[in-house]
């Protein structure tokens, strides 16, 4: 065990976004993530353990990212839903899938995952561990 700050993990990341009604509607009918409401108005959204905070471009919340912008953002999510299931609701809900299923590896391993993006075109991975 290395000295100093051992990190657990991710509690919650930000995303800049162009309009925060429409970045719920998306992550909520597309990944069923849930709006939350917190700190006098400001919205997340929660699944599992962590959350997403949303900051409207033009008015992000300090202290931010040096460059926040719409659609600078990359990241993954893990479901335990297979991914067959995943492709079908994907399409089903209109998101075009940009590539995928394709193995990958993440933190823990051996992934299968989907590329796709959301309102503002950042590039979200949606994987299951193999």
């Amino acid at each position: 065990m290395a000295d100093g700050v051992v990190i657990e993990r991710i509690d919650h990341m930000v995303l800049t976004v162009a309009d925060i009604k429409a970045t719920c509607d998306f992550y909520g009918r597309v990944l069923g993530m849930e709006k939350i409401v917190f700190a006098g108005g400001r919205v997340a959204l929660g699944f599992g353990a962590q959350k997403i905070n949303l900051h409207p471009a033009g008015n992000e919340y300090e202290p931010k990212a040096q460059k926040a912008v719409p659609g600078s953002a990359d990241f993954c999510l893990i479901t335990d839903t297979p991914m067959e299931a995943v492709i079908a609701h994907l399409g089903a809900c209109g998101v075009a899938i940009i590539e995928g299923p394709v193995a990958k590896t993440g933190a823990l391993g051996a992934l299968t995952s989907v590329y796709f993006r959301d309102v503002d075109e950042n590039l979200v991975e949606v994987s299951n561990y193999e």
